[in-house]
């Protein structure tokens, strides 16, 4: 099934999602942050914690313990898409830390391209 077959998001618009979440990242901009996600969205920093709900939530909860712009990079693949859900593994490098993380993350693009929920794994390699 191609791109245009689907009723879902498509991977451009996954790729798409994820470089404005990059750009959200390095610039702290509340309004960057918010135009990601949806009004009810869920945002879960890992897979088991409470997650932070509502786009006024996550942008506010977001700010509370961003990273500083230049203090990282990040760079991604997306490994699939099944549905609405976007799987993405990417790699993030601290300019304070030894090791790099890695990440893995199951988005859930709303029609519109928003996130309407966000769960993120990571784990330090070593």
């Amino acid at each position: 099934m191609t791109d245009a077959e689907t009723t879902g998001p498509t991977a451009a618009m996954f790729d798409a999602w994820i470089a404005a979440y990059v750009r959200a990242w390095e610039s702290n901009d509340p309004g960057d942050i918010a135009r990601l996600f949806t009004e009810d969205a869920a945002y879960s920093t890992a897979p088991f914690r409470q997650p932070w709900q509502g786009r006024d939530a996550i942008v506010a909860e977001w700010l509370k313990i961003k990273d500083e712009p230049g203090a990282w990079t990040f760079t991604w693949e997306l490994l699939g898409i099944s549905d609405d859900l976007g799987f993405v593994r990417g790699w993030t490098t601290y300019t304070d830390q030894e090791h790099p993380i890695s990440n893995l993350w199951v988005v859930r693009l709303a029609a519109d391209g928003r996130c309407a929920e966000f769960t993120e794994w990571w784990m330090e390699e070593k």
